[in-house]
């Protein structure tokens, strides 16, 4: 069964964007750039709520196509434009979308069938951002990992990672790696023992 990582950048107080959503407060560069798009380049779909989705939507389709593209851009919308897309979202519809599958309705069976689903690909499903998503997926007990990159920053308030945990989550650190901008990598599995 293929499992549900939750990837996100937080801050060291566990918030993973300002109130408004802003998130000029992320540190990231070609070291992480690299680091991430190695993992990353092996996944064959990737998981969003809606506003994630449509920010990715507005960006990644042309970014690697613009003069100013640098390496990483080139190599993530090449990924991002083969990659199968499900999205997480009460209004949207499949209609006219390549590639990109919308759940609305049933989340836990949906998600379980999707997680069944193998057909030889990656054996993770990448949950890219999106903390609306990924509080709904924890409250359904959904998520089998987490990847954090926890950033040098304490923001005080902001949209929170966890929020209305209702029983413990144990997990199992897999691994952990500082780069030398400050941020570190924080990669757990959910041990469901």
């Amino acid at each position: 069964m293929r499992k549900i990582i939750s990837f996100m950048h937080i801050s060291l107080d566990g918030f993973v964007a300002g109130l408004n959503g802003e998130m000029d407060w992320i540190k990231v560069d070609e070291e992480i750039f690299d680091y991430v798009g190695k993992r990353i380049s092996e996944g064959d779909t990737a998981l969003y709520g809606r506003v994630t989705y449509q920010m990715m939507e507005n960006y990644w389709p042309t970014a690697g196509s613009k003069p100013t593209a640098t390496k990483h851009d080139i190599e993530h919308s090449k990924w991002y434009s083969k990659v199968h897309k499900i999205v997480l979202s009460k209004t949207m519809k499949d209609t006219g979308l390549t590639n990109t599958k919308i759940i609305s309705d049933n989340l836990s069976d949906r998600i379980n069938e999707i997680k069944q689903f193998h057909n030889g690909g990656s054996e993770e499903i990448l949950l890219f951002g999106s903390p609306t998503a990924t509080h709904s997926l924890i409250q359904l007990n959904l998520i089998d990992g987490y990847w954090l990159f926890v950033n040098p920053i304490i923001l005080g308030q902001g949209i929170p990672l966890f929020v209305d945990i209702k029983d413990k989550i144990k997990l199992k650190l897999l691994t952990t790696r500082q780069f030398t901008s400050g941020v570190t990598e924080l990669n757990y599995t959910v041990d469901r023992q």
